[in-house]
C-alpha cells in the first residue's frame, strides 16, 4: 500500500465548494457599471481582467472563478440623500435590476438568473454562477406595497428595509431616530414580503428596527452584509442581542469586509477623517478644504484591517448565534480597498482556509459559505406557501396609517 497523503486546507476548501455553492450575500458591481459607463456594457468586458484598468474593479468573471463563486446576489442599490424617498427610486431601481438581467443574458455561458434555493443548487452544479437580485433600500418601493410585488415579480428576493436615510415607515442606523423602529406601515411592508418569499434584509437599519422585524416576521431574515458590534462597535454591525434574535429566529448573518466595520483601527480613522473635514470646512472655501483633506489623507491613510480580523467576527457571530447563523456578504465594489488577503472576488477560499487553521470542520465551512442561506431561502419559500393560502395581498397604504 502506497502512502496516504493529507489533504491540504486549500484541496479541503476547494472539495468543499465544488459541493455546495458559495453564496455571496452583496456585491456592489452593478451600481460601479452604471457610475463608470452608465450602464452601457458595451464599454466594459466582464470577462477580461479588470485589475488592469485604470481604476480596477473587485469584480470580473476569471476572478470570480479563481474565488469558486457559485451565487451572488448582485446589489441593486440605489442612493438616498435624505429622508423619505420618492418615486425617482423606483425608477432607478428598475433600470439596475434591467442591468443584471441584461449581465445574465451577455454572460450567458457564466451567469444564469435564480429565484428560489433550488434553482441556486442546479445553477451551481451545471457550472454556471447563480445570479440572485437584492434590492439595497425600500426607497426603492416609494411606500407602496404594489411597487413591492412588482420589484419581487421582476426578480428581486431580497430587500434592505432601509439604506443610510431614514423612511417613513423605517428607521436607518444611520440617520436620527423618528419612528423608534418600524412603523404600523413598515409591519405591513414585512409581513408582505413573507407572503410574496422576498428575504428581509436588516443590514442598514436601525437596532430598533432590526428587532421589530425580527418580532413581526413570520420567516427567517438576514444580514445581507453586517458583522458583529461586540467586535468592532459600528452602528452598522449586528448587536449581540440581535445574534441571539437571529438564531432564534433561524436567520442568519452575511458577514461583511467593509474595512470600518471590521476593524475598529479603520472605524476611528473614519471619525477622524470625518472631523479634520469639518474643521478644514469651517476654515477654507470648499475647494481649499478638499484639497487640504487630500493632503491630510495621504499623510495618514487609512489602516487595513485583515483576514483574520473578518475571521474574528465569524468567530464572535458562532459563539453567540451559533454555526447555523453564519454566512459571507463581503460587499465587494461597494467599498473600498478591501482586508488585506480579501482583495477581491478571487480571495474568499483564503478566508475558508483560516477558518479550517480555526479548528472550523469541512462541513462547518459548508455552511457559512452557502448552505446556511440555501436553508434560510428554503425557510422563507416555505413560509410564502403557507401564507399563500391564507390571504391575499396587502391593499393597504401608508396613509391608511396617518
Amino acid at each position: 500500500m502506497g502512502p496516504v497523503f493529507a489533504e491540504t486546507f486549500e484541496q479541503r476548501v476547494e472539495n468543499v465548494l465544488r459541493a455546495t455553492p458559495l453564496i455571496d450575500g452583496h456585491n456592489d458591481i452593478p451600481w460601479t457599471l452604471r457610475k463608470r459607463v452608465n450602464n452601457r456594457l458595451d464599454r466594459i468586458d466582464l470577462d477580461a481582467d479588470l485589475t488592469q484598468i485604470e481604476v480596477p474593479t473587485h469584480t470580473d468573471i476569471p476572478r470570480l472563478r479563481r474565488g469558486q463563486v457559485g451565487g451572488q446576489f448582485w446589489s441593486v442599490y440605489v442612493p438616498i440623500e435624505e429622508y423619505g424617498g420618492g418615486s425617482e427610486h423606483t425608477q432607478l431601481v428598475i433600470e439596475q435590476i434591467d442591468l443584471v438581467h441584461r449581465i445574465v443574458n451577455r454572460y450567458a455561458e457564466t451567469f444564469e438568473l435564480a429565484y428560489t434555493a433550488a434553482d441556486v443548487r442546479r445553477i451551481h452544479a451545471s457550472g454556471k454562477i447563480a445570479s440572485l437580485i437584492g434590492m439595497e433600500g425600500g426607497h426603492a418601493i416609494n411606500d407602496s406595497l404594489a411597487v413591492l410585488r412588482r420589484l419581487y415579480q421582476l426578480g428581486a428576493r431580497y430587500m434592505t428595509l432601509t439604506h443610510s436615510k431614514g423612511l417613513r415607515w423605517a428607521d436607518s442606523a444611520t440617520d436620527k431616530v423618528r419612528h423608534n423602529g418600524l412603523t404600523v406601515f413598515g409591519e405591513e411592508v414585512v409581513r408582505e414580503m413573507n407572503r410574496l418569499g422576498m428575504l428581509v434584509d436588516l443590514s442598514h437599519v436601525s437596532t430598533d428596527t432590526m428587532r421589530d422585524a425580527i418580532r413581526v416576521s413570520e420567516a427567517p431574515t438576514i444580514f445581507s452584509h453586517s458583522s458583529a458590534f461586540a467586535v468592532v462597535p459600528h452602528q452598522r454591525n449586528v448587536p449581540d442581542d440581535v445574534l441571539e434574535l437571529i438564531s432564534g429566529n433561524n436567520g442568519i448573518v452575511m458577514v461583511t469586509f467593509y474595512p470600518s466595520y471590521v476593524s475598529e483601527a479603520a472605524r476611528r480613522y473614519i471619525l477622524e477623517a470625518m472631523a479634520e473635514r469639518e474643521r478644514l470646512q469651517a476654515e477654507f472655501s470648499d475647494k481649499e478644504a478638499s484639497q487640504r483633506l487630500r493632503v491630510w489623507q495621504q499623510a495618514n491613510p487609512s489602516p487595513r484591517p485583515t483576514l483574520a480580523q473578518v475571521a474574528d467576527h465569524i468567530d464572535h457571530i458562532r459563539v453567540v448565534a451559533g454555526i447555523d447563523h453564519i454566512g459571507i456578504g463581503a460587499d465587494y465594489d461597494g467599498m473600498p480597498p478591501g482586508p488585506v488577503g480579501l482583495e477581491d472576488v478571487s480571495s474568499y477560499p483564503a478566508l475558508f482556509v483560516e477558518l479550517l487553521k480555526r479548528g472550523y470542520s469541512d462541513d462547518d465551512i459548508a455552511k457559512i459559505a452557502g448552505g446556511n442561506i440555501l436553508r434560510v431561502m428554503r425557510d422563507v419559500e416555505l413560509v410564502a406557501e403557507r401564507i399563500a393560502k391564507q390571504r391575499l395581498p396587502s391593499t393597504v397604504t401608508i396613509q391608511d396609517f396617518h
